[in-house]
C-alpha cells in the first residue's frame, strides 16, 4: 500500500483545495493519469499519479484543505499481496500511529507540511510565550476537573506532543466536523474537540449546537472556567499581550435571513486572503509616493503603438514600466532582495523577475515575468498580454507565477488615482501604477516657472523596511521617474 500525496508544485505552495476526484475508489490507475483537480495558490491543476495501482480509498473529499505532502488517497499497487487485517487487539503501535495521521484534518490557516508538522507556523508565531502558560488565545473554556489520581501504571506517552500540538490561533477539525459546524451556523472555534490533541469531531458540534447557553447568576461569583471565553484586557507589558483575539464572529441581525447571500469562502479568495494577512503580520511595511509627469511617455507610446500593431503586439504603458522598475532594481539591489529567516541571511538576486497583478473574475493573481531585465519593450508587451489571457482564462501554471522578485500592480486600468499596495515576501518590494490625471504643476519654460496642464500619475513604492532603508526606496522611485519622464533614456540604460 502507498500514500498518494500533494506535492510541491510551487515553493510558495503550501496547501491545495480539492476540487474535483476524476477518479474512484476501486478503480485501476496509470502512472500520469490524472486523479483529481486541485487549486494550489491560485491556480487550478490537474494532479497525474506518480505511479500506478488500484484506489482503495480517497482520503480527502472535495472542498477539503490539504498542506502539501499531505495524504491525499491510498493505493494499492496491482500485484501487490493485500495484508493480512489486524485485530483491535494485535494491532501495533505503528498501525495505531498511521490511524492516527489518517485521522489528522488541516488545521486551519496551516503552511505547514502534515509530514513536519512541527514546522506549522501560526500568524503570531514569532510571539514569545512559555510553554507552562499554554496558548494565550484559547478559544474555548477548560472544563473544571478534579486533580488526577496518581496511579501504579505508566501514563501515555507524550512524545511528539509539542510537534502534533495545533500552533496559538490554529483549530483541529475533521472536515466533516467543519461542513457539520457552517450548516448549524456554529464557530468551530467555539466547540471543544474530543479527539486527539483536541481535535474537533462532528459529535463535538452537535453536542455544542445542542447544549443550552449557560448564564452566571448575578448573585454567583465570576466561574472563569466555565463562561463564554472572552478575552480579558491583558496588562501593557504581560505574557498575554499577543497575540490578539480574534475580531467578533458575523451574525446576522434578527430577521434579515433571506436578505443575505453566501458563498463558500475558497479559492482565489481565500488563498489571497490568507497570503496577504501573513504578508502584514510578518513584514514591516512602509511606502513612499512620487507624481510622474506622462507627458513624453504618452508620447513616444503613441508614435510605436502603430509599429508594435503591424507585429501584432498590443503596446499598453505597463511593459515600460516593468522596464524601468527593472533598471531600478539593478542599481539599487536591497529593493529586489529577500530575507532567508533559516539560514539568517539575506538574498541579494543577481535576476529580475516581475510579477504583475490581474484582476479576473475568479479574484487576484499575479504571473510572473521572467529576466525582465534582458528583455526589450516590445518582447515585454508580448509576454503581458499572453500571461493576462491566461489568468483570465484560469490557465496559468505554477510556474507561471512562482518566483516574482518584485511586482508592479496597474490599479490605473480601473481609474484608481493613489493606493497603497501590500508586498508579498519573500519578495521585499511591490509598486503601484496608477491613472493618467491631466493636473496644474509648476515646470520651467525659459528659466521661469509657469503653470501648465500635464498629465501627472502617482507612483506608490511599499517595501519591506527590514530590507530596504527609507533612503534606497525613495531613490529607487526617483530611478524610475528619472527613467519614465525620458523614456529614450530606457534604450541607454536597458
Amino acid at each position: 500500500m502507498r500514500d498518494l500525496t500533494l506535492p510541491t508544485l510551487a515553493e510558495s505552495v503550501v496547501e491545495g483545495e480539492i476540487l474535483s476526484w476524476l477518479v474512484e475508489e476501486g478503480d485501476l490507475i496509470e502512472e500520469g493519469q490524472p486523479v483529481l483537480e486541485v487549486m494550489t495558490d491560485k491556480v487550478t491543476v490537474e494532479l497525474p499519479a506518480p505511479f500506478g495501482g488500484r484506489i482503495v480509498k480517497r482520503m480527502v473529499q472535495v472542498g477539503d484543505i490539504v498542506p502539501v505532502h499531505g495524504v491525499l488517497a491510498q493505493v494499492e499497487e496491482v500485484g501487490a499481496q493485500a495484508p493480512v487485517a489486524q485485530s483491535p487487539a494485535t494491532a501495533t503501535p505503528e498501525r495505531a500511529a498511521a490511524e492516527m495521521k489518517d485521522e489528522r484534518s488541516i488545521i486551519e490557516g496551516s503552511a505547514a507540511k502534515q509530514s513536519d508538522p512541527g514546522k506549522a507556523k501560526a500568524a503570531f508565531a514569532g510571539f514569545n510565550r512559555s510553554a507552562a502558560a499554554g496558548p494565550a488565545v484559547a478559544t474555548k473554556p477548560a472544563p473544571i476537573m478534579p486533580a488526577p489520581i496518581p496511579t501504579p501504571s505508566a501514563p501515555p506517552s507524550t512524545a511528539g506532543l509539542a510537534e502534533t500540538s495545533p500552533a496559538p490561533g490554529q483549530i483541529r477539525a475533521v472536515p466533516s466536523a467543519r461542513r457539520l459546524a457552517r450548516e448549524l451556523g456554529v464557530s468551530i472555534a467555539e466547540v471543544m474537540g474530543s479527539g486527539p490533541n483536541g481535535r474537533v469531531r462532528p459529535g463535538d458540534v452537535q453536542a455544542h449546537a445542542q447544549a443550552p447557553q449557560v448564564q452566571t447568576p448575578p448573585t454567583q461569583a465570576p466561574q472563569p472556567q466555565t463562561s463564554v471565553p472572552v478575552q480579558p484586557a491583558a496588562k501593557s507589558g504581560g505574557s498575554t499581550d499577543w497575540p490578539p483575539t480574534a475580531p467578533p464572529a458575523y451574525r446576522t441581525p434578527a430577521g434579515y435571513e433571506s436578505r443575505e447571500t453566501r458563498t463558500p469562502f475558497r479559492g482565489v479568495r481565500r488563498a489571497t486572503s490568507q497570503g496577504l494577512l501573513a504578508a502584514t503580520l510578518h513584514s514591516a511595511q512602509t511606502h513612499t509616493i512620487e507624481e510622474l509627469d506622462c507627458t513624453n511617455l504618452m508620447a513616444l507610446r503613441d508614435e510605436l503603438k502603430a509599429d508594435a500593431q503591424q507585429q501584432g503586439v498590443k503596446l499598453s504603458y505597463l511593459p515600460f514600466f516593468l522596464k524601468a522598475a527593472s533598471i531600478a532594481l539593478r542599481e539599487f539591489p536591497a529593493v529586489n532582495s529577500s530575507l532567508d529567516t533559516a539560514a539568517g541571511e539575506v538574498v541579494y538576486k543577481n535576476f529580475v523577475h516581475l510579477g504583475m497583478a490581474v484582476n479576473t473574475e475568479a479574484g487576484l493573481v499575479v504571473p510572473v515575468i521572467r529576466d525582465v531585465d534582458q528583455k526589450g519593450v516590445l518582447t515585454l508587451a508580448r509576454e503581458i498580454s499572453d500571461l493576462a489571457e491566461k489568468a483570465r482564462s484560469n490557465t496559468l501554471k505554477p510556474q507561471e507565477m512562482a518566483d516574482a522578485t518584485f511586482t508592479v500592480s496597474n490599479i490605473g486600468s480601473v481609474g484608481s488615482m493613489m493606493g497603497v499596495p501590500i508586498v508579498s515576501p519573500p519578495a521585499a518590494g511591490i509598486m503601484s501604477v496608477h491613472s493618467i490625471t491631466k493636473r496644474a504643476v509648476v515646470i520651467e519654460q525659459g528659466g521661469e516657472d509657469v503653470i501648465a496642464i500635464r498629465p501627472m500619475m502617482y507612483l506608490t513604492l511599499s517595501f519591506d523596511h527590514r530590507l530596504v532603508d527609507g533612503a534606497d526606496a525613495a531613490r529607487f522611485l526617483k530611478k524610475v521617474l528619472w527613467l519614465l519622464e525620458k523614456p529614450s533614456r530606457l534604450v541607454l540604460q536597458g
